[in-house]
């Protein structure tokens, strides 16, 4: 299946978040506490009538074509004149609040996206990807847990709507969900934001939300998880964990959180054998291999640095990204010749379609064969 790319440059990070677990536990909420209600399903997704009515507007009326509908309803979301909408990594808001905001983070942005077009006749998608890893403008590097951005069907193109050019997904890349999974991730977010505020009540009922749509959502249980260690109810946050681990045995998050939890309740030979099972995910792992090196450089260890996006490389070869951390590595530990062979796979690698980015490859390379040269002649 062909696809091509749409972007919508708003943002360097669009994360969904998994906390890890706390070192202490606060005392847990006071019983007294209760929590609103979180949104329904209906009230996440309805379309405020001026929204409605701009869409009827801007993109249904003047023209039939789905291919021309998808360009205006980008256009109503970003011109000035219209949505005018802002990136907010913490706004995780229904439609109606986004319309009133005109905030959004890649989940609030992706079912606005997404509940538009199929109100305009588009045939459109929430897609996830698992892991991804977005770039800041200069060298700096985030890595996420994971993603959601919008996909749109055009005649069998598969067209992605992402808030973000500097991201980099994981091998599988998109992959559709239905609604349910998309309305999980909306009440997962809510509920970490409202346990990192300290509400650990309300946190609950949003976890809760969460997994009612989706019973395997992994990252609702692991933050459940995080919520029952952090109230001081160790035996439900070791169901949590192992419900977590059942569903996905090789989740880094739960993993990691459930092996502190046994070490916390004194069983050293359960932690370890969670510590172990998670250094080899770890190591067969690109994207962790990939943080790994980025640390290790912003520490100035380049040997370890090198080490690293190598490994990444060897399991992970066309992510140009991946090519251009080992060539920064690499010229920074004083070593211009392999910068110069990973900085051309960087070039080499990098989309057909992202020009701006082959240039710049291309400038960064020019500019260590002039270095290379410049060695030379004073040798």
């Amino acid at each position: 299946m062909s696809a091509w790319r749409m972007l919508c440059v708003l943002a360097l990070l669009s994360a969904l978040p998994v906390l890890p677990a706390a070192a202490a536990a606060p005392a847990p909420a006071p019983e007294a506490w209760t929590a609103a209600a979180p949104p329904t399903p209906e009230q996440i997704l309805a379309i405020p009538p001026e929204l409605q009515a701009l869409l009827k507007q801007r993109v249904i009326a003047p023209v039939y074509s789905r291919e021309q509908r998808v360009q205006r309803l980008v256009h109503m979301i970003f011109d000035e004149d219209a949505m005018h909408l802002a990136y907010d990594p913490y706004a995780t808001q229904t439609l109606t609040e986004t319309w009133q905001n005109r905030r959004a983070n890649c989940l609030s942005f992706t079912l606005l996206f997404v509940t538009l077009a199929r109100a305009a006749g588009i045939d459109a998608r929430v897609q996830e990807v698992a892991q991804v890893v977005t770039w800041y403008e200069d060298q700096g590097a985030i890595y996420n847990i994971g993603h959601v951005n919008a996909g749109v069907n055009l005649d069998g193109r598969i067209a992605v709507v992402d808030l973000d050019r500097n991201v980099l997904y994981d091998r599988y890349g998109p992959q559709q969900i239905d609604s349910s999974r998309a309305l999980a991730h909306f009440y997962n977010n809510r509920g970490a934001m409202r346990m990192s505020e300290g509400d650990l009540v309300q946190a609950r009922a949003y976890f809760q939300a969460a997994l009612a749509q989706d019973p395997a959502f992994v990252a609702g249980w692991n933050n459940l998880g995080v919520l029952d260690a952090r109230s001081g109810n160790l035996a439900d946050a070791e169901r949590d964990y192992r419900t977590a681990l059942g569903i996905k045995p090789r989740n880094i998050a739960s993993l990691t959180n459930a092996s502190a939890l046994y070490r916390r309740l004194g069983d050293t030979r359960q932690a370890g054998l969670l510590a172990r099972r998670l250094q080899q995910v770890q190591r067969n792992d690109p994207f962790v291999q990939f943080r790994l090196g980025n640390e290790a450089e912003q520490r100035r260890d380049y040997a370890d640095a090198i080490r690293a996006y190598r490994r990444a490389i060897s399991l992970y070869g066309t992510a140009h990204q991946f090519h251009f951390g080992l060539a920064r590595a690499y010229f920074l530990a004083g070593d211009n010749r392999r910068a110069s062979v990973e900085m051309s796979k960087a070039r080499d690698l990098a989309s057909p379609n992202a020009d701006f980015l082959k240039a710049q490859y291309q400038a960064k390379l020019d500019s260590l064969h002039r270095l290379r040269q410049g060695t030379a002649a004073i040798n």
